[in-house]
């Protein structure tokens, strides 16, 4: 015995020779534990991250079910007003908190200064991304799924899908766009109000005026061409096409316009992460 410690033989799960990596493929352990951590965040303040939504929501519903729909006299796309607004309230409710969810998660590291806690674990860019995008699109489905709940014991309304591929398709990709928006906005930002100028000046606006309470087919064409250049307008589309089977977009064209969306937002929030700009610098 020289008294030098021994390394494993090659192969050993326990230790890796020097200069080999010891996790060289997707470190599936880190990518699970990150993502639980960001699902606890929101999870332990569900009241206001996952009920307080739904409640906002079903209050929209009540009040231009009231206001625009009642009795009977307004009917869209051949279907009830109330039948036509829910899809589109449920989706957007989505969009919202998956933004909110992963706008917050770099930027309060970065005010707080635990930003470490994202950057040392051995998790690749791709790997970081995945978890934070993720998280969000969980709480996104939560709260979807909540007011869905409540619409189904909601008097008047009926939210079961006719094409439930269609909207699980369309609900995921709306989920997946805000949620990656939500990180180009937390690596960007520098302080709360920042966060909150882009939910105020963007993702509302944009998700109010997508047809959510109305049907572009009414409107003067160069509305009509506005909105179709919206994105926000064909995840609600799609997504009410899931559910009353009728659409005013190609339903084919916005599967496939938000996709190519998010795998240019994804390369994006790649690039910047990897380069480390706002975070690292």
């Amino acid at each position: 015995m020289d008294g030098q410690p021994q390394l494993p033989p090659r192969g050993s799960s326990i230790r890796a020779h020097p200069g080999e990596p010891i996790i060289r493929s997707v470190n599936w352990g880190g990518l699970g534990t990150l993502y639980v951590k960001e699902v606890r965040r929101f999870f332990k303040v569900q009241l206001q991250t996952i009920w307080a939504p739904a409640v906002t929501t079903l209050l929209f519903l009540a009040i231009f079910t009231v206001a625009l729909g009642g009795a009977g006299r307004a009917d869209i796309l051949g279907v009830h007003f109330a039948d036509f607004i829910a899809p589109g309230l449920i989706v957007m409710a989505m969009m919202q908190n998956a933004f909110a969810n992963a706008s917050f998660s770099l930027l309060v590291g970065k005010i707080q200064g635990t930003i470490v806690d994202y950057l040392m674990p051995p998790l690749s860019t791709a790997e970081l991304l995945a978890a934070l995008a993720a998280g969000a699109v969980t709480r996104a489905f939560l709260v979807g799924g909540a007011v869905w709940l409540a619409m189904v014991l909601w008097p008047g309304v009926s939210v079961t899908p006719e094409h439930p591929l269609a909207a699980l398709w369309f609900g995921l990709m709306g989920a997946v766009m805000l949620a990656l928006l939500g990180v180009l906005t937390s690596i960007w930002a520098e302080k709360f109000d920042h966060a909150a100028a882009v939910t105020n000046f963007v993702v509302a606006p944009l998700a109010l005026l997508s047809g959510t309470f109305y049907s572009v087919d009414r409107l003067a064409p160069l509305f009509q061409t506005i909105s179709h250049a919206n994105p926000f307008f064909y995840v609600i589309s799609g997504f009410r096409y899931g559910f009353i089977g009728v659409a005013d977009s190609p339903v084919t064209f916005g599967a496939i316009l938000l996709l190519v969306i998010n795998l240019v937002l994804a390369v994006l929030a790649y690039m910047l992460l990897k380069s480390g700009w706002k975070i690292k610098n």
